[in-house]
């Protein structure tokens, strides 16, 4: 069997045994892929993989320079690709279960202002019939902290007006109810009602966002169209930074983090918790509230320090 052919069937077998994401599914495939690749290279049989071998392969990813979060990527998919070799009886047992996963820091998002959002958004050419779809998509994005393939499976179906709410298909089948805005509102009708009948046609499509040829539009067509918008308005930032800012923002206005967790979908409430971290100004602004003269007391204490 070839390296293509047990990489096929491992994908399949994540996306319809382990009920694994397409993303994820992909992000295994093409970690495993590399360390396929690197048995090929060594003139290393599959069956005969050993732990030591597994350790040299990630030697080998650190050494060309990659991230801890990599490497601990790599292992993930490594165990994964493990136990479908162990099923498939290429293994007897799952020596990559072996392997320590490093600790990976949690990086700090990068989020923008709502001056910058806005200026982003603002570039968008909304005098045509795709242009206002970009608006209604991308304000939609930020108005309700959507991942980039939420907002490309969000269904029709799942879109309730009146409420102003979308039901959301997030990670591991997970379903939430998030509210939007009212700008998120009117971008949004104006595009249900003037743009998508006529991208659409005579087809019957559950998505809500299209693309020109009338068919739900790719994570690589909204990626895409974000990087113009980034480089017309000289905002630095991805589609997933609009998710960052919503969540900052909620929490800079006054929203606690167990409700923000919910808007995210987010199962682990520390996985929030990492948005904290961009409040400075409050922090701040609430020790000069409750401390007034604190600032004070240390200039005066730092002159009488050098008089003496």
């Amino acid at each position: 069997m070839t390296v293509q052919i047990l990489l096929e069937q491992f994908y399949t077998d994540l996306i319809m045994v382990k009920r694994d994401s397409e993303e994820t599914a992909a992000t295994y495939k093409e970690s495993s892929s590399l360390f396929l690749e690197w048995c090929v290279q060594n003139q290393k049989k599959i069956k005969d993989i050993t732990v030591q071998d597994l350790m040299y392969f990630l030697m080998d990813r650190r050494n060309a320079g990659n991230a801890e979060n990599t490497i601990a990527k790599d292992i993930s998919a490594i165990r994964a690709l493990g136990e479908f070799l162990v099923r498939k009886n290429y293994w007897e047992e799952n020596v990559a279960l072996e392997l320590d996963r490093p600790k990976s820091a949690r990086s700090i998002p990068r989020v923008l202002t709502i001056d910058q959002v806005d200026k982003l958004l603002s570039v968008i050419d909304t005098s045509t019939p795709l242009g206002k779809r970009d608006d209604a998509l991308f304000e939609l994005i930020y108005s309700c902290g959507l991942r980039i393939s939420e907002a490309a499976t969000l269904l029709v179906t799942n879109v309730h007006l009146e409420e102003k709410l979308i039901l959301v298909h997030g990670k591991g089948d997970k379903e939430r109810i998030v509210p939007f805005g009212g700008r998120a509102y009117e971008k949004l009708v104006l595009y249900l009602n003037e743009v998508r009948p006529s991208l659409c046609g005579q087809k019957i499509v559950d998505e809500v966002f299209l693309n020109y040829k009338g068919d739900p539009i790719s994570r690589k067509g909204i990626w895409k169209k974000f990087q113009e918008l980034e480089v017309l308005s000289g905002v630095n930032a991805k589609v997933h930074t609009l998710r960052h800012s919503f969540a900052t923002h909620l929490l800079q206005g006054g929203a606690d983090l167990r409700s923000v967790q919910e808007l995210l979908g987010h199962s682990d409430l520390a996985t929030t918790q990492i948005y904290t971290h961009v409040d400075d100004s409050q922090l701040k602004s609430s020790h000069e509230k409750y401390f007034p003269g604190h600032k004070n007391q240390f200039s005066n204490e730092n002159s009488e320090d050098k008089n003496e």
